[in-house]
């Protein structure tokens, strides 16, 4: 192309040269702009991470603060206002992840791993009977209960039950046990004598005629207790056919326990029944602390079932998951014992739990003194075991046969809760020791307990009694 004039220079530009000038602008124009956008982002993301640096913990914090909140809202509306202000303190809920858990537990022995609980085959479980009974042939053929019949001075009677709250335990279910009468029911003779709770018809833990003859048919028995609106109910598995046939399942429950239960929908039916568990309803409970109208059921079978041979405690705690004629056989029959409990897990001495127990706050310190000062007179000794069997049990589940000895060991070890501490793992090794007799006591692992039961530990504080 030419440009020109008269008087001008004539400069010629090719169209080829013209549009490489234009294209190489353009193209440096572009790539200015692109750096220009990409600067700009990149200024834009490092104010913003800056900016979540800086406010990272106020923006996790807020959101879960409002999620609580509103989960706190969702429990509050679901919770009863009846099963607050009348049956139990906060309600902790645990997962129950044993439930209906049948499998069995292990453990090596020597290197050879083996069943922790040895039952029976099934086959043979089905054709199980429970043994006739030959008579007592141990040192103690008959125990005598001592009641308020027995005693001249009704007048002191009605005067220690006004003591209920005051400076002892002691009271119309109880009988006022002496220091003396203490001594001398230790004593083992050919028949003994001793306080064994039900002193008095006015002394409470009431149950109803129908329950009564209920209980007086059972011959043997599978028992638990929640007072104070504690625990659920578990039904029993496991079970063989003769178990369901022979076998009594009884729970004890309160008022406070009944309305709790029937507010989470388990209700009694016409039968007195709810699944396998015969309910008893218990009106006036002797003592305000729930944990010794516990001691009741879980000590004194022999005093509730009259006519029952054996009989097995299961805590509230606890699901049942074996076969009861199955347990006798395993832990009563086939080593010849009388009463069998667990081994305590964690310690031997009755010294050291009592330090335990107060670390924990189960127990004042000055009522474990009191009980270990009386101990350390009659001289129980420091070892971890006597006759080669360890002192300390675990009494979530005891399962015995109802002999005559047996029966003197649970009053003894009853009344001993009673005088002291409601804690009865340190009244165990004691009253082991002053019998002198466990050749029919068997105490096994842990390991077998944790077979016997699905523990789902307490789900709520049991709430007193107000008198």
């Amino acid at each position: 192309m030419s440009m020109g004039g008269s008087n001008g220079v004539s400069i010629t530009v090719s169209d080829e040269e013209e549009c490489d000038e234009l294209g190489r602008t353009r193209a440096r124009v572009r790539r200015k702009r692109k750096k220009t956008s990409y600067r700009a982002k990149s200024e834009l993301a490092q104010r913003v991470i800056r900016w979540l640096v800086k406010y990272w913990l106020f923006l996790v914090f807020v959101p879960a603060t409002v999620l609580l909140l509103y989960e706190a809202s969702r429990v509050g509306r679901k919770t009863s206002p009846e099963i607050d202000s009348k049956h139990s303190s906060r309600v902790e809920r645990r997962p129950m992840m044993n439930l209906n858990r049948l499998d069995p537990k292990y453990r090596f022995v020597h290197g050879v791993r083996e069943r922790c609980l040895k039952l029976l085959p099934q086959e043979e479980l089905e054709y199980l009977d429970i043994p006739v009974d030959e008579g007592s042939t141990g040192p103690v053929n008959k125990v005598l209960y001592i009641s308020e019949r027995d005693s001249l001075d009704l007048e002191g009677s009605t005067v220690l039950s006004s003591q209920l709250t005051e400076t002892t335990r002691f009271n119309l279910f109880t009988g006022n046990q002496t220091l003396d009468q203490r001594e001398k029911s230790f004593e083992v003779n050919e028949t003994a004598m001793v306080h064994c709770g039900f002193y008095s018809d006015n002394g409470g833990f009431k149950i109803s005629n129908e329950d009564k003859n209920y209980m007086e048919r059972c011959e043997v028995v599978v028992s638990t207790c929640a007072f104070g609106g504690g625990d659920d109910l578990y039904q029993p598995i496991g079970m063989s056919g003769a178990s369901v046939r022979k076998v009594c399942f009884v729970a004890f429950w309160d008022d406070i326990t009944l309305s709790a239960q029937e507010y989470a929908k388990q209700t009694i039916g016409e039968d007195g029944f709810i699944g396998k568990w015969r309910i008893v309803v218990v009106k006036e409970l002797p003592f305000t602390d729930q944990r010794l109208n516990g001691k009741i059921p879980k000590m004194l079978s022999h005093r509730l079932f009259p006519h029952a041979k054996y009989s097995i405690w299961v805590d509230s705690k606890s699901q049942f998951r074996r076969d009861p004629l199955g347990v006798l056989e395993a832990l009563l029959w086939r080593s010849n014992s009388v009463l069998a409990i667990s081994e305590h897990g964690a310690r031997s001495s009755v010294y050291d739990e009592a330090k335990a127990v107060v670390n924990k706050h189960k127990a004042t310190p000055e009522e474990v003194e009191v009980q270990l000062t009386q101990y350390r007179h009659d001289g129980l000794p420091e070892d971890k075991r006597f006759n080669g069997k360890k002192a300390l049990a675990e009494a979530s589940v005891i399962v015995r046969e109802h002999t005559p000895l047996s029966n003197l060991f649970m009053c003894l070890w009853f009344n001993e809760v009673v005088r002291f501490t409601s804690r009865d793992q340190l009244s165990f090794p004691y009253v082991l020791w002053r019998l002198k007799v466990p050749q029919n006591i068997h105490l096994f692992p842990v390991c077998t307990r944790k077979d016997l039961v699905n523990s789902m530990g307490h789900l709520r504080k049991a709430k007193p009694l107000i008198r």
